[in-house]
């Protein structure tokens, strides 16, 4: 069925926020009249894992799906939000970009952290899709995606209480009560992990987030049953939200001020340097260079007592030379000015860096 609340993009692939689209769709869908009574339900997880298709299986909304006779690639750039049609309570269903996209590369992950930790500001449910043969790793599981977000979370945003889902897919042959320890376990070790303030050192994962796990079947292999499952997580989750049992409501924003306030959490998180990490090989190579130079400049000062014995014997400008070049160009400095400094120093630091 379409939906006459069209999807719309919040937030492109770019990192800019649709401020019009976002007044639209409060226009649109009378989203202000709400008060309290709605939810937010987002889903994130890895590129081509089929997070658009079960919110659409979940909540009716009409998300692009990847159609994979084309092949496995990028189908959702950016954010989208849709609501969810013939549902009651007022749901506003987010789709996010897959992460581990090749789009984007391995380098570039500061909007997967961005997109990531917009939702667990906003979101009363946050739906983390994986692989159920991903549990218990390490990149995989989104493990060090979920550490850095939890820090920005309890630095940039006041606390609220947040359900995280963790939906299993192509469910395994180990009992899901096994799985369900595994993920609790993972996600609580991040989350004692994190640097917290003195008021929260010993305040336990379960005072800001209700940590719930569910496996689903395979979706292409065993669709009757997929739908089935489905079908009972939809009517759980929408009983949930109705109950009041998704989130904490008390500090939930009005529905009439919910674009101002996401139109603010996106500038904070934007504005957040700390979400700018670079990826692992960045990193790595990040610290090789300092190494080269730290050496290099270990090298430049090991020839301090050379150039002493030498200056007994020379004049400053006759020792400026590869090995103590720098140490007379110092001694030249505490006589007074030096002409043309600047390019001595650059001739002398390229040298050094050029062997």
């Amino acid at each position: 069925m379409q939906n006459k609340y069209n999807t719309m993009q919040v937030i492109g692939g770019e990192g800019d926020l649709n401020v019009g689209g976002l007044e639209e769709f409060m226009l649109k869908t009378e989203l202000s009249k709400c008060g309290l009574s709605y939810a937010v339900v987002a889903i994130m997880g890895p590129q081509s894992s089929g997070k658009s298709t079960l919110l659409n299986h979940l909540f009716r909304t009409n998300f692009r799906e990847m159609d994979a006779l084309q092949g496995r690639n990028q189908t959702t750039q950016g954010i989208w939000m849709e609501k969810c049609e013939g549902i009651e309570p007022f749901i506003v269903a987010m789709d996010l970009e897959g992460g581990d996209g090749s789009e984007r590369g391995e380098d570039d992950t500061v909007f997967e952290r961005q997109s990531a930790l917009f939702a667990l500001a906003i979101a009363d449910i946050v739906i983390i899709n994986m692989w159920c043969h991903e549990v218990g790793r390490e990149q995989a599981a989104n493990k060090p995606l979920l550490r850095t977000v939890f820090q920005a979370m309890m630095s940039l945003f006041k606390a609220r209480k947040t359900t995280l889902l963790f939906v299993l897919r192509d469910k395994t042959t180990t009992p899901i009560e096994i799985l369900e320890q595994t993920v609790t376990r993972d996600a609580k070790r991040i989350w004692d992990s994190v640097r917290k303030d003195t008021s929260h050192i010993n305040t336990p994962l379960s005072e800001f987030f209700h940590v719930e796990v569910v496996a689903l079947p395979h979706f292409e292999l065993q669709k009757d049953l997929f739908r089935e499952k489905v079908a009972l997580l939809s009517q759980r989750l929408v009983n949930s939200i109705s109950e009041g049992l998704a989130g904490d409501r008390q500090p939930v924003v009005s529905a009439s001020e919910f674009s101002f306030s996401t139109q603010q959490i996106w500038k904070t998180i934007k504005e957040n340097k700390n979400l700018d990490l670079p990826s692992h090989k960045i990193m790595v190579a990040k610290i090789r260079c300092e190494d080269i130079v730290e050496q290099k400049l270990l090298h430049l000062w090991s020839n301090e007592e050379t150039v002493r014995a030498d200056r007994q014997t020379r004049d400053i400008a006759s020792s400026l030379t590869l090995k103590g070049d720098w140490l007379a160009l110092e001694g030249a400095v505490q006589s007074g000015p030096v002409s043309n400094f600047g390019n001595k120093v650059s001739s002398i630091l390229e040298r050094y860096f050029s062997e």
